[in-house]
């Protein structure tokens, strides 16, 4: 079963995209903050990394940063969620080394285009 870690703080968007993609026959992995998603990447060592950006404790730019930074997790793809769709947040998002980016509230069909094109050719979009 192909695993998504999943980084968000707000339970209502948690409860409708985990459930949502659980539903298509992905395991969901949660983390609540981005220090905890690091954790939860280098643990869980997930297909795909889905990161809010703003978040408690450490937001998803730095969070990453980080991930991108860390040998074991460099690899992983990760598709930027905001709520924000203001001009320059998804360049933003973009240079802080996010693969892609999509807003928030989430359209299903468009986001799972984007995580099965990166399944499929395994981190490239």
């Amino acid at each position: 079963m192909t695993k998504i870690l999943y980084v968000e703080d707000n339970e209502d968007n948690i409860y409708m995209l985990s459930r949502r993609l659980k539903r298509k026959g992905f395991e969901v992995v949660i983390a609540g903050d981005g220090i905890a998603g690091i954790e939860a990447a280098r643990r869980e060592r997930p297909s795909l990394i889905l990161m809010d950006l703003s978040l408690p404790k450490m937001d998803g730019w730095e969070a990453t940063r980080q991930l991108k930074a860390a040998e074991e997790t460099k690899t992983i793809p990760i598709i930027a969620l905001s709520a924000h769709a203001l001009e320059g947040e998804r360049e933003k998002a973009l240079e802080a080394g996010c693969n892609d980016f999509d807003t928030k509230p989430v359209e299903f069909a468009r986001l799972m285009e984007k995580i099965e094109g990166f399944l499929k050719t395994g981190g490239t979009p």
